[in-house]
């Protein structure tokens, strides 16, 4: 009797303890599932400000003045947001053998962090209009307001807010490659060949700022501001890295931008992104324009004409994809 009663006591005892424990146990689980990771609110009206300020210094070609300003202005902006900036200058050549002075201009938050996320856009713009229904405007330099301008005025956007409230155990690194957008013209393709794009990013992916750079996955913004701009899934995107392209169609699906961002398969782009992935390993997807119904077959009419200027730009298409990419780099 006496026996029994001491198990029974002792298994009361075991009973209360392990309960304790699941409770606390439950406790800390829920404290640390309700621990909430807030979303910074992308401002749309702050990136078009950054991108209307790289168009005004003009059309941002290598070896000009006003490429020369819009370099300093980022270094500067990137700055006073909390960035470890690095400036890349290296002397390139076009398809005709041209040297050109480029700059990579690379800004990095966190910068001791070994769990890094690439973040890049091209701010050169286009030396020629090779593109424009008026061959008189071919060897006019574009505003590239969207092909350059906006993709980069949205990053900024995202700089601003990640130096205010950096996400939880990572570190961020933009880069604005340059000298992405001097390719052979049209006017001149038969005699050249398909030669001189986006050698920025091939000239950092075989010299990294910081030796053997390495990143979870990186994104590629590239026309990303345009009014109903639409965005399917890059056809090299799906190949290096589609469980990242799920996941930003995935959280732009979640916000309510899947009318921005297509689900269904795009063309291949040779873009800065086959340049990360070849020479650098890194997982990397583009996020691009694709409109198969324009005079180019891919991109939207202004592509490579003077009408790349601010009024193809809109506030509407910068929030879709500045707040997808937040929600990517805080939520997922």
């Amino acid at each position: 009797m006496l026996q029994i009663n001491s198990i029974k006591t002792s298994f009361t005892l075991l009973s209360a303890l392990l309960l304790i424990s699941c409770k606390q146990a439950n406790t800390q689980s829920i404290t640390k599932s309700n621990t909430a990771i807030i979303v910074p609110e992308f401002n749309a009206d702050s990136a078009y400000r950054y991108t209307a300020e790289q168009v005004a210094f003009g059309p941002r070609v290598p070896n000009t003045k006003a490429h020369q300003e819009c370099g300093n202005y980022f270094t500067e902006t990137f700055r006073r947001f909390g960035a470890d900036v690095t400036e890349q200058n290296a002397t390139l050549y076009t398809y005709k053998r041209y040297a050109i002075q480029a700059k990579n201009i690379i800004a990095s938050f966190n910068a001791d962090s070994k769990n890094r996320i690439l973040l890049c856009a091209h701010w050169d713009t286009r030396p020629f209009a090779d593109h424009d229904a008026d061959p008189a405007n071919y060897l006019t330099a574009i505003d590239g307001a969207n092909d350059g301008a906006g993709a980069c005025g949205i990053l900024l956007e995202i700089a601003r807010l990640i130096g205010q409230q950096l996400p939880p155990d990572k570190g961020i690194d933009i880069i604005f490659f340059d000298a992405e957008d001097w390719g052979t013209p049209e006017f001149e393709q038969a005699q050249y060949g398909s030669t001189g794009w986006c050698l920025g990013s091939e000239y950092w992916a075989k010299n990294p700022h910081t030796p053997n750079y390495t990143a979870q996955f990186g994104i590629l913004l590239d026309m990303a501001s345009a009014e109903n701009a639409r965005f399917h899934k890059e056809y090299f995107s799906q190949q290096y890295a589609k469980h990242i392209v799920d996941k930003v169609w995935n959280a732009a699906l979640t916000l309510g931008y899947d009318n921005f961002f297509i689900n269904q398969p795009g063309v291949p782009i040779e873009d800065d992104h086959r340049k990360i992935f070849h020479y650098r390993h890194i997982p990397c997807i583009d996020i691009i324009q694709y409109k198969p119904d324009s005079p180019s077959g891919c991109f939207g009419d202004y592509w490579h004409t003077v009408d790349d200027n601010m009024q193809t730009v809109s506030r509407e298409t910068m929030k879709a994809v500045g707040q997808t990419l937040l929600y990517t780099l805080y939520k997922l």
